[in-house]
């Protein structure tokens, strides 16, 4: 399933993305030689519809055409068959992000094996840093994410952004599978219609190439805002809801994405909520620990979804097949550095 070169395919650096399986027959691992031995590993297009990452590597290669890398750069390129059709995932296939293996987790399938021959060739490689290169359906600002708790990942993350967000759920992500090897961290690079996504991918990438080590020393507190991914939302199954149809289960607000990193109130609204309040919850609410929590976060109170405290969401999209492909959003609390020194230290 997996390809791997040690060659840039020919007319990769003209190719769209909706034409890749053309020159690419499915995911493929490709190295390239730069000055610095050790390779930053870049994966992109694990979702066939976030192409900003895909887009800002064509430019840097673009760059480098003539002249050497100034770093050894490994390219992973992930859902060819879903960029296809512009499509997170097709029917029937798995997420590429939620099947990498890594300590307390693993999936039965041919792609989770594969994953793991990337986590490993490039252990065997010596990899330097990990970058994921996402795109957010919904309105968010850049920001990236972490999984440890480590002065070497904030350095890696805040060159990037000063919003930073640490979590440990969903499971089976790029970032977790290689944070046991090195630092390692996602970015999130807006929508794929803004062009500014791009340029940020490309300036970030190119300030990676160009470093020589990663800084250990503590990040300053002004420097980096912190927050915790605290619980995963979901629509329940058997829901049914819209953000513009008034005959479904749940009547989300029309846009409900520009909540996202807003610290919301308690009793903010959310939708028109059309069964019974004492009816199973319209949402599913999975705390880090896997435990329901839906009415730590909501309640169903005369026909409407209101909040039960102080939240902030990120990744609300009103997309939704999206929302039934991965989730509504992530609840988020800010993380003081001292509590995650604290955190890091037990």
């Amino acid at each position: 399933m997996l390809h791997i070169t040690d060659q840039l395919p020919e007319g990769f650096l003209q190719t769209g993305p909706q034409e890749l399986h053309n020159i690419l027959s499915g995911p493929t691992l490709i190295h390239l030689q730069g000055r610095r031995q050790q390779p930053l590993f870049v994966s992109v297009l694990l979702h066939g519809n976030e192409t900003t990452g895909f887009y800002a590597v064509q430019k840097l290669l673009q760059k480098y055409s003539h002249q050497a890398l100034p770093r050894s750069l490994s390219l992973f390129v992930g859902n060819v068959t879903a960029a296809r059709t512009a499509e997170r995932r097709l029917n029937g296939q798995v997420d590429y992000n939620r099947v990498w293996p890594h300590r307390g987790f693993s999936h039965d399938s041919v792609e989770c094996n594969m994953m793991g021959q990337v986590v490993q060739e490039m252990q065997q490689r010596d990899v330097f840093l990990s970058v994921d290169i996402h795109n957010n359906t919904g309105l968010n600002p850049h920001y990236a994410c972490i999984n440890r708790l480590d002065n070497a990942f904030y350095h890696l993350a805040t060159l990037f952004s000063r919003t930073v967000i640490y979590f440990v759920r969903p499971k089976g992500v790029q970032s977790q599978a290689f944070a046991e090897l090195c630092p390692a961290v996602t970015v999130e690079c807006g929508q794929t219609e803004n062009h500014h996504g791009i340029e940020h991918a490309l300036e970030y990438l190119q300030a990676c190439l160009d470093l020589s080590e990663l800084p250990t020393h503590p990040v300053h507190t002004q420097d980096m805002d912190l927050f915790h991914t605290v619980a995963t939302v979901k629509v329940a199954p058997h829901i049914r809801f819209s953000f513009s149809e008034e005959s479904v289960d749940l009547l989300f607000e029309s846009r409900l994405d520009l909540m996202n990193f807003s610290e919301l109130k308690t009793g903010t609204r959310w939708g028109k909520v059309n069964v019974p309040d004492d009816a199973d919850p319209v949402l599913t609410v999975m705390s880090e620990t896997g435990e329901d929590v839906v009415h730590r976060y909501f309640r169903q109170r005369n026909g409407e979804l209101l909040t039960t405290g102080p939240i902030m969401p990120s990744m609300l999209t009103t997309q939704e097949d999206i929302i039934r492909k991965d989730c509504l959003c992530y609840l988020m609390e800010r993380m003081p550095l001292k509590d995650a020194e604290a955190a890091e230290l037990s």
